[in-house]
C-alpha cells in the first residue's frame, strides 16, 4: 500500500505515469540503500542515469540545434551545458521533490542525501531514463521541455560568455589581493558520471565552493558563488 502510494504521489508531481512501476523504483534507488541492505532485488539506479544522461542531452541538442539555427558549435556547447549542468538538475527535482522519494541508505539519509545536489541530479537523470525505457522518446521528450522549459527560456547568448573567473581574477587583482587559486576538494560518482567539488582560495581564505560535471565547471560556480559573498561587505 505503501508502495502503490509513493508512486502515485510521485509520478502527479513528474506528469507522468509510468506503465512499468518497476522501473520508477529503479530510478529512485540510490547506491546506498544496495550497500546497506544485502540482498536486497532493487538495483541502483546507475544505470539508468547513464542512459538518461545520453537522453537529455540527445534531446536538449536536437532542440538547440533548431532552434538557433546561428548558432555556432561552440555556442550550442555551451549553452546545452548551461542547461543540462547538475545545479539545474538539482534545481529542478527540488522542485518536483523527487529526493523525499528516493530509496536510499539511512547513513546517507542521516547526511543530508535528500537534499545533496548530486544526488538530486543522478536521481533526475534515472527517472528521464526510466521513462524512455517505459514509453519511448516522444514521451521523453513532452516530459522533458515540460521542466525544462524555464531553464531554457532564461538562457540567453549574452549568458554564454559570462565567465566568473574572469570576473573575480579581476575584481581580486583590483584590490591587490593576488593569492587566488582553485583546491579540488573532491569527487564522486562512477567514471562516466563524475561530480567535481572545488573551493577558490583568496589569500588562504575560502571563499566559495562549487560542484560541476568537471572541473571547470566546478571553478566556474566557486567564483560565482564568491562573487556573491564579497558583494555582500
Amino acid at each position: 500500500m505503501k508502495k502503490k502510494f509513493l508512486v502515485k504521489d510521485l509520478e502527479s508531481n513528474l506528469g507522468y505515469i509510468f506503465n512499468n512501476k518497476d522501473l520508477l523504483y529503479n530510478a529512485l534507488t540510490h547506491g546506498s540503500y544496495c550497500n546497506e541492505v544485502k540482498g536486497s532485488s532493487l538495483e541502483s539506479n546507475e544505470r539508468l542515469e547513464f542512459l538518461g544522461d545520453a537522453v537529455l542531452e540527445l534531446v536538449i541538442s536536437e532542440f538547440l540545434y533548431k532552434k538557433y539555427k546561428d548558432f555556432s558549435e561552440g555556442e550550442l556547447t555551451k549553452m546545452r551545458a548551461k542547461i543540462v549542468c547538475s545545479n539545474t538538475l538539482a534545481e529542478i527535482a527540488l522542485r518536483l521533490n523527487i529526493g523525499e522519494y528516493i530509496i536510499m541508505g539511512k547513513g546517507e539519509i542521516n547526511q543530508g542525501g535528500r537534499k545533496r545536489k548530486s544526488i538530486l541530479a543522478d536521481s533526475l537523470e534515472a527517472i528521464i531514463g526510466a521513462i524512455y525505457l517505459d514509453n519511448g522518446l516522444k514521451k521523453v521528450k513532452k516530459f522533458i521541455f515540460l521542466h525544462f522549459k524555464p531553464i531554457i527560456q532564461r538562457i540567453n547568448k549574452e549568458d554564454l560568455y559570462y565567465d566568473y573567473k574572469t570576473i573575480l581574477q579581476e575584481k581580486v587583482q583590483s584590490e591587490k589581493k593576488h593569492e587566488l587559486y582553485y583546491e579540488l576538494i573532491k569527487e564522486e560518482g562512477p567514471d562516466h558520471n563524475k561530480i567535481f567539488y572545488v573551493d577558490v582560495i583568496i589569500n588562504n581564505k575560502k571563499y566559495g565552493t562549487g560542484q560541476g560535471k568537471n572541473k571547470k565547471e566546478a571553478e566556474q560556480n566557486a567564483a560565482k558563488e564568491a562573487l556573491s559573498y564579497i558583494e555582500k561587505f
